[in-house]
């Protein structure tokens, strides 16, 4: 729909609106500690959501079931600049009037953005438009019902002058309604012109009544009033929250590494190893800056713990030389504010960043809420871990898991101590460049803490991007985004039928894309799912195909592109776990046993796609065998920033061992085929391969998974 704008005055706030903004003295800097200063200065305006829904009386024109709305509005819908906002709502009236409706999304300056609504389900009063948010901060999303007297004197109208029916008094009525009509004040001079030119003629009794019916309902007044509609009985909903960020929010490609394996060197003769650096780490950005990822994700970087080290393989002996796990944060070096000696400094760390910033990466950091034995937090806030009836500490246990190493956090004790200690250490991050965060198991901190930082952080460094690291049960998973976490891991990693991704596409593009932002990764430092332990490298390519493909943002671990898959016997991670050791990869392998290339080029077609950087926008494809899978993205050329549309089909061959062939039958209009009528076809040029086709409603496919596993398509728009 097409987007007006209007002035204005701003959506205010309550003061309950206002996040908690707590003033404190900042703590001392100590054990190589950086300032705890913060990097955008002043508090942001309109970095927070400032309009809340409240129950109000039912309208004139009943507005009902307005979607996207976070339940009734206590949690801000989200959407990032550029993308599309589906708006519905159910709007009706008593008797025989037409009705009509408008989406309105407000902006931080309050100026309006509308688009008129269309009945999407006839008989039932469902309303649909989509608008796009154009700049960053809180909106307010709302719809206006409103009676159409033009829609019902056109009507009424039709029905009786054909049937010679009141005719005098239909085309009287017809000239007043456009004499009314052309009387408002927000109309230009032309079509104020073009409206007293309809009451003219309809007032014209040298001519046929039908004729002057016809000049009354044509095509050119039909857009003059869609443009500037006559409404009368204007009844808005509630204005619902909406908040917008910006674009890397939603669309993006995260690389994972760690950074003490980049450059880290083994001595055959003493049997040590010596630890990579951030200049040495530094060294491999070029290398993931040419695959074309957008943020580049370090595991923890702060000092490890001695106490209860873990050695290779998550195993309670060690060797001398063993690392740790970087997840054991916390030494006599210091804690989450210090980064571990072997590293480097903070002005290393700078360099890092820097450098990153240079090639295009932005740099997010894990943020894992847990200690050492050996964390100064141990002995300078005992209150905030959990005692044990005989006196010791608890440790982490995820049975039969144990993490001997690791002193989780108790937010029951000192909650308050613990908000103000956690956004202290976010804020010494965010002052050295990081601007997104990888949080590693929130769902296992208490909700409130999460709403309330997070709240902080957006109304202070709304640029920040926040990651829910949460592979847990649908309710938390789901509460997470709500509350505010910009992105989140999903089940995606476990999904591998066709039934099953089918169904979770749907799923993560549905109503539920309003505040869940899917980040779709094939593995993780600790997952080797069973379907890439028995794939091999046709099952890495299958993978990385479809999750850069079915979701906006999508990330790897590193050495994925080298399609490392040999597991830990009777568990879903890989062997010799890199969180336990160093693990060095000789990247000059490159293509000869990986799939390298593979990963540049789709980073390379989602850059150059608009439409794969949407969310609510995927359309599954049904196919005739059960391995082959069909899916399309489509961005109208209305909404496209290149003005021109965009559809990118991927048709995939989820069996990594045979070559597999199908029938693929397209729902033609939901590719933007004009048109799609009997024998319509476009133009299907293959991505990957440079091959093009002309494909019709049914095309047959055969993909051998590996030769080339995937068909992706752009859609030539004839």
């Amino acid at each position: 729909m097409t987007s007006k704008r209007s002035s204005k005055p701003p959506v205010t706030a309550t003061d309950a609106d206002q996040p908690t903004v707590v003033s404190r003295p900042t703590p001392p800097v100590t054990r190589a500690s950086a300032p705890a200063t913060r990097s955008a200065g002043a508090p942001v305006e309109h970095a927070v959501a400032p309009v809340t829904a409240s129950p109000q009386p039912i309208g004139r024109i009943p507005v009902l079931d307005v979607a996207p709305v976070i339940d009734e509005g206590r949690w801000p819908t989200k959407a990032v600049v550029g993308e599309v906002v589906p708006i519905e709502a159910t709007v009706f009236r008593e008797g025989h009037d037409a009705v009509a409706a408008t989406a309105v999304l407000v902006s931080p300056t309050g100026e309006r953005h509308t688009a008129a609504m269309v009945d999407i389900a006839p008989g039932l009063d469902r309303f649909r438009a989509e608008l796009v948010p154009d700049a960053p901060g809180a909106w307010g999303l709302l719809v206006e019902g409103w009676s159409d007297p033009y829609g019902t004197w056109e009507h009424d109208a039709r029905i009786k002058i054909e049937a010679g029916i009141d005719v005098d008094l239909m085309l009287a009525e017809g000239e007043a309604l456009f004499t009314r009509a052309a009387t408002r004040s927000e109309l230009g001079a032309d079509d104020a012109a073009a409206l007293r030119g309809v009451a003219v003629a309809l007032a014209d009794a040298s001519q046929a009544p039908l004729a002057r019916l016809a000049v009354a309902t044509g095509p050119e007044v039909h857009a003059l009033l869609a443009r500037t509609p006559l409404r009368d009985m204007v009844s808005a909903s509630a204005t619902y929250p909406l908040v917008v960020d910006r674009p890397l929010a939603l669309a993006g490609a995260w690389y994972e590494f760690f950074p003490r394996s980049e450059g880290a060197t083994y001595d055959a003769l003493t049997g040590r190893w010596t630890s990579g650096t951030f200049a040495t780490a530094a060294a491999r950005l070029p290398g993931i800056a040419t695959m074309g990822f957008d943020i580049v994700y370090l595991t923890p970087v702060h000092p490890i713990g001695s106490t209860n080290r873990k050695g290779r393989n998550n195993s309670l002996e060690t060797v001398d030389g063993d690392p740790g796990s970087p997840y054991a944060i916390g030494s006599a070096d210091g804690g989450h504010d210090a980064i571990h000696p072997d590293l480097g400094t903070f002005d290393d760390f700078d360099d890092f960043v820097a450098r990153a910033r240079r090639l295009g990466l932005e740099v997010a950091l894990d943020l894992a809420l847990q200690c050492s034995p050996d964390h100064p937090w141990v002995t300078e806030h005992p209150e905030w871990f959990t005692t044990r009836v005989d006196g010791s500490i608890a440790y982490a246990e995820n049975p039969p898991k144990k993490y001997q190493d690791i002193y989780p956090l108790n937010f029951d004790n000192d909650p308050e101590g613990i908000y103000q200690e956690i956004l202290r250490v976010l804020e010494v991050w965010i002052a050295h460049g990081v601007t997104a965060f990888r949080v590693d198991n929130p769902h296992t901190k208490p909700l409130p803490f999460w709403e309330r930082l997070l709240r902080q952080i957006r109304f202070t460094n709304p640029e920040i991007i926040f990651l829910s690291e949460a592979f847990t049960k649908p309710a938390m998973m789901h509460t997470l985004a709500k509350i505010g976490f910009h992105q989140s891991y999903t089940y995606f990693t476990w999904r591998n039928t066709k039934s099953e991704l089918e169904e979770y596409f749907q799923e993560i593009s549905g109503p539920g894309g309003a505040y869940m932002r899917p980040s779709f990764w094939p593995t993780t430092h600790d997952i080797l799912p069973p379907y890439l332990q028995q794939g091999g490298v046709a099952g890495f390519a299958i993978r990385a195909v479809l999750a850069a493909t079915a979701s906006p943002t999508w990330g790897i671990y590193t050495g994925y592109e080298l399609a490392e898959g040999v597991p830990r016997p009777g568990v879903e991670e890989q062997i010799d776990n890199e969180k336990y050791e160093f693990k060095p990869r000789d990247w000059s392998r490159g293509d000869d046993v990986g799939i390298a290339a593979l990963l540049t080029r789709l980073n390379q077609i989602r850059g150059a796609h608009p439409a794969l950087r949407q969310l609510r926008n995927l359309t599954v494809h049904p196919t005739s065998d059960d391995a082959i899978i069909a899916f399309s993205s489509y961005l109208s050329a209305e909404h496209s920033p290149t003005g021109v549309a965009d559809t990118v089909i991927s048709i995939v061959n989820i069996d990594p061992h045979s070559t597999r062939s199908a029938m693929v039958f397209f729902d033609l209009a939901a590719l933007g085929i004009p048109d799609p009528g009997y024998g319509a076809t476009f133009d299907a040029h293959d991505l990957l391969t440079g091959a093009t086709y002309s494909w019709g409603a049914q095309a047959f496919v055969q993909l051998d998974p590996f030769a080339n596993c995937a068909h992706i398509i752009q859609v030539g728009h004839r």
